[in-house]
């Protein structure tokens, strides 16, 4: 029974960080009906920046990310102006195809640049660091982080959607892109600095991957995979929604691996095909008006 309590405890925690792999790139459907097939090579790549920063710097990974979120920031909002918004339009395939090939361009850049080796932010004792919840079951302190990290990041963006000037613009133009304009509204660059809140998010995502497992640059699809999961079992257009959808699938992992080890990852993806043939819009699915 203990083994049981303590899976599903680590399921939720593990969700915690596939919710934060899947907010960024709900904040970026949402506002945009963009498809960004580059955003889990994004993560790694923020993950290297957290490692540099923290490296040349001589910082704790948890200082390296607050010195390198406005140099993402700035990042995101100049990939989006300069870039990416210059594909999007009726057509689904010109920013599905530059995004696919930002991410070629981003896993063999990081081949070069830090070779193939595995990379970890180290940041001391918080690492090994537990808490103990009685009955034999502890938690990792990081893991707990990363839960509470994530809620904050859903908050953080609910708040901005719905209760700030530029949450408006953002809903604006996600129910009329047409009449936004018409508006006065300037698109581009609301788009622009929808992206750049979305590398804020990515780069507290980079945080957590470094912190709790090894990294490197041939990771990125698979982290893409497990935030599309999460934001399609939680609902299109809903952050709450992709908070659960990271937890049920994190949960359908860590159950999983209680029946065999081997099960662990085909029990997230089971979970999902089980979710989209009887819920295809998700189980919270939200406009984000």
């Amino acid at each position: 029974m203990t083994d049981w309590l303590n899976a599903f405890i680590q399921g939720i925690l593990l969700g915690g960080l596939y919710a934060l792999f899947a907010a960024g790139l709900s904040l970026i459907f949402g506002v945009m009906r963009l498809v960004n097939l580059a955003h889990g090579d994004l993560i790694v790549l923020a993950a290297f920046a957290i490692l540099f920063v923290a490296a040349k710097l001589g910082l704790d990974p948890f200082v390296a990310v607050l010195v390198a979120l406005p140099m993402l920031f700035v990042a995101g909002f100049a990939l989006q102006h300069v870039l990416l918004n210059r594909t999007l339009g009726r057509d689904l395939l010109p920013p599905l195809l530059v995004t696919f090939g930002l991410s070629i361009i981003i896993q063999n850049g990081l081949l070069e640049i830090f070779s193939a080796d595995s990379q970890r932010l180290r940041s001391g004792a918080i690492e090994t660091a537990s808490l103990a919840l009685g009955g034999g079951v502890a938690v990792g302190v990081v893991p707990v982080l990363t839960l509470l990290s994530a809620v904050a990041a859903i908050v953080f963006l609910n708040l901005v959607f719905y209760h700030t000037p530029l949450g408006r613009a953002f809903r604006a133009t996600s129910d009329d892109l047409e009449i936004a304009q018409l508006m006065g509204i300037d698109v581009s660059r609301i788009f622009a600095m929808a992206m750049g809140l979305a590398f804020i998010v990515i780069a507290i995502a980079a945080l957590y991957l470094g912190l709790r497992a090894n990294f490197d640059p041939s990771i990125g699809p698979a982290r893409l995979l497990y935030a599309f999961e999460a934001v399609i079992i939680g609902g299109l257009g809903s952050f709450w929604g992709t908070l659960a959808g990271g937890i049920i699938l994190g949960l359908a992992q860590t159950m999983g691996a209680q029946f065999d080890p081997e099960w662990q990852i085909l029990s997230g993806h089971l979970a999902f095909l089980v979710v989209l043939v009887l819920r295809p819009r998700g189980l919270f699915p939200r406009a984000l008006d």
